[in-house]
């Protein structure tokens, strides 16, 4: 029995472009984390994105695709993740009392 994983074409494309529009939020994340802080951030945008992607994983699992269902589910955690930093460095950003000059 082979345990290799077949895919068409269609998959491989998937995976593809699964990969370019889940990672296009880490730039900001990483600049986020790198100077901790949720200066200029809004997490709106990959708060929304992150509930509709949980659809977007269910929707692969009833036609059966799997470059759906895996990058939805990485964009979710990607996603979640910035929402968490966000508002982990904000919070702090409010306990700490404002420079004064």
């Amino acid at each position: 029995m082979a345990l290799a994983v077949e895919f068409q074409a269609a998959e491989i494309v998937g995976f593809v472009a699964g990969f370019g529009t889940t990672f296009a939020v880490v730039p900001d994340l990483l600049k986020m984390l790198k100077r901790r802080s949720s200066y200029g951030m809004n997490p709106s945008m990959p708060a929304i994105l992150a509930v509709f992607q949980v659809i977007w994983i269910y929707y692969g699992v009833l036609i059966g695709s799997r470059p759906i269902v895996l990058w939805n589910i990485v964009a979710v955690l990607v996603n979640s993740l910035g929402v968490a930093a966000y508002f982990h460095f904000a919070r702090r950003e409010k306990r700490q009392p404002p420079n004064s000059p």
